[in-house]
């Protein structure tokens, strides 16, 4: 039984070594959670795509549940393309912990959205962890390597 965990943990301690929070070009990430601020408070998704060291784009989606102009149902959904800037390799971060400031620009309902913010990401696994943006459209939630 004693050598089932030790060869357990020797598994589980080398996925925690190998988790990278972002690796420049073609570092792909979906994030899952729960927007707790911002234009309401809902559900949201993206997809990031690393161009760079430095540089992601992608997109996403905010599904709000209340909280943006009076509960107005036509401006419930806010679908938005991104853009970070990675910060891990210029402040010699872990390689499991990522911080990046970013802009996210759409429609939300029939107008125009545009929000910028703050995140930071963490990974437990190679593929699982989580993550935080603060701005004036933040959520939190899971983060999955792809």
């Amino acid at each position: 039984m004693k050598k089932l965990v030790f060869m357990f943990m020797l598994v589980l301690g080398g996925a925690l070594v190998n988790a990278q929070a972002y690796t420049g070009k073609g570092d792909q990430k979906v994030q899952l959670g729960l927007s707790a601020w911002g234009y309401g408070t809902g559900v949201t998704g993206t997809y990031d795509y690393g161009l760079n060291k430095l540089i992601s784009v992608g997109g996403g989606l905010n599904a709000y549940f209340s909280g943006y102009k009076d509960d107005d149902k036509d401006n419930r959904v806010f679908i938005f393309g991104r853009l970070n800037f990675h910060l891990r390799e210029a402040l010699d971060l872990p390689e499991k912990l990522d911080i990046y400031p970013g802009v996210d620009v759409g429609v939300l309902g029939k107008d125009f959205g545009i929000g910028a913010h703050i995140g930071a990401r963490y990974f437990f696994t190679e593929k699982i962890g989580v993550f935080a943006e603060v701005g004036n459209n933040g959520s939190l939630g899971v983060s999955l390597n792809l």
